[in-house]
């Protein structure tokens, strides 16, 4: 029987910088439900809930490995890649220059959008209105954006011209586009056109520069160098963590657990055994692929979850794949290439709303897994930790904002539609401003992954809509008993009326 429990509702006022509402606590055992490792209580182990899902109905749990299972440590990681797509850029006719840039990770945040025809990058609503425009590392203000937007709202649907970046492996690919245009804007052999720059007869566009680093991105993932450095130097980049282990070992005890990545078996198994082994001079090691009832390397998400490619077996001792299609039942700790998610739910024998998959990449492995299977979701979200902390260390700039909100609605309190006076709001407004500036400013220079002032991101909304549940690692199942049921109360909103199957069905349970 699943646990009763309370739950706190936070509100979306500009106040709370969580694009969700609600935060589960269970009743039943408070003092483990949030607790982390060493007795540490706080925020960053919680789970947060979207939709409602009992835990103890989850037949089947399915990870994603990077940025999931394997944790690569920031900024260390995207120096790294940041480096290698320098070198890149300058191997195919980039000016040397550009070696200068160093990473910073305090630049770029998930869920901006490259604007591929005047280079700015854009954070923006789920509506498309533009919340914060810089052109390289200088931000534009009003008149500035409105010569670029006239209406300050982008078609998000124009696909060519806008590029959602998304992806944790996105942030070095966010930070170099600031670097090229900073570096083109401010060299004077270049001329700046709205559009691009001239060199002689020469002119380079902002839509080319995207496509060329595009093409490093894949150079860098797909030529195996990035996966290299990595190898070289695990204790370096890849966070090692006992309690993996101990959650997928739990996790087996009451269902099936499976693994879908899209990286090749070689370096899935140099990763997954360097998580899964604690000290070499034990002879006795449990193997990593022990951990699982079902592996699945080189799944190409998001094809994986559409028509999936040719299902074949991995050789573990070569790493090759053996030729021609698998057609044969499930066997333990054999290790599969390609497939689909149909073909997970045949050999697992499950359903789609049997499984609940963990992953980090909103699209790739949360929006087509809850859209084409029906799988159940956990969004795994690093970022949430270092939300959850400004949220708490600057308690104070929230409360400031919220008063000036209540001043505000005071000052208007009298009125009503039949009133002429119109009451002086531009210190207020200013007011407003400046705290929202600062409020931003706590979480890095391109502000909150969730929110901008008072409005909620595109990745936020996006969190919102396909993620039923989401953290800030995996590894807070831990405080969490199997039989839990998170429950998202009704919110007083038209999204709360029109609820969707999903947490009707769960609702009714």
């Amino acid at each position: 029987m699943a646990q009763t429990c309370s739950f706190t509702l936070l509100t979306s006022s500009p106040s709370d910088p969580l694009p969700l509402q609600i935060r589960a606590k269970c009743e039943v055992n408070t003092s483990s439900t949030c607790r982390g490792e060493g007795g540490r209580e706080g925020k960053s182990a919680e789970i947060f809930v979207n939709r409602s899902l009992a835990l103890e109905k989850i037949r089947c749990f399915g990870f994603d490995m990077d940025y999931t299972l394997a944790m690569y440590k920031s900024p260390d990681y995207e120096e790294l890649a940041f480096e290698l797509l320098l070198d890149r850029l300058v191997s195919i006719g980039y000016p040397h220059e550009i070696l200068k840039y160093q990473y910073d990770p305090t630049f770029p945040t998930r869920g901006l959008v490259f604007d591929a025809q005047y280079g700015n990058l854009l954070k923006v609503d789920s509506h498309g209105n533009l919340l914060v425009c810089a052109h390289g590392f200088r931000f534009l203000k009003g008149p500035e954006i409105w010569n670029y937007y006239p209406n300050k709202f982008i078609q998000r649907d124009d696909m060519k011209r806008f590029h959602i970046l998304n992806t944790l492996f996105n942030l070095t690919e966010t930070y170099l586009y600031a670097c090229l245009v900073d570096f083109f804007t401010n060299c004077s052999r270049y001329v700046n056109c709205d559009t691009g720059y001239k060199h002689g007869n020469l002119f380079m566009s902002f839509r080319s520069i995207f496509q060329d680093v595009r093409e490093a991105m894949d150079h860098v993932h797909l030529s195996g160098c990035l996966k290299e450095k990595t190898l070289e130097n695990l204790e370096k980049f890849v966070v090692k963590d006992p309690r993996v282990p101990l959650l997928l070992s739990r996790m087996k005890e009451v269902g099936k657990v499976f693994l879908a990545t899209n990286s090749d078996y070689n370096y899935t198994d140099a990763i997954m055994t360097y998580l899964f082994t604690f000290d070499p001079r034990d002879k006795v090691q449990r193997p990593w692929r022990s951990y699982f009832d079902l592996i699945v390397v080189d799944t190409r998400k998001p094809l994986f979850f559409a028509e999936g490619t040719v299902l074949r077996q991995v050789n573990t001792d070569t790493g090759k794949l053996r030729i021609g299609t698998y057609t044969g039942p499930l066997q333990h700790c054999t290790v599969y290439s390609g497939g689909s998610s149909d073909m997970v739910c045949d050999l697992l024998g499950v359903k789609g709303k049997d499984i609940l998959y963990i992953g980090d990449h909103i699209f790739g492995d949360i929006l087509k897994s809850k859209k084409r299977q029906g799988w159940r979701t956990f969004l795994v979200v690093p970022e949430l930790a270092r939300e959850l902390h400004v949220w708490t260390e600057k308690s104070e700039i929230f409360e400031e904002l919220q008063s000036l909100d209540v001043l505000l609605a005071e000052l208007y309190q009298p009125l009503d539609s039949g009133s002429s006076e119109c009451p002086d709001i531009s210190s207020i407004k200013r007011q407003i401003q400046n705290v929202t500036h600062k409020m931003d400013m706590c979480y890095g220079k391109m502000g909150s992954l969730f929110r901008c002032g008072s409005r909620q991101t595109l990745f936020a909304n996006q969190l919102m809509r396909y993620a039923d549940l989401y953290a800030a690692s995996f590894l807070n199942f831990l405080y969490y008993p199997f039989s839990y049921l998170f429950r998202a109360p009704p919110v007083l909103n038209l999204r709360g009326i029109f609820q969707d199957t999903d947490e009707a069905e769960d609702d009714d349970d």
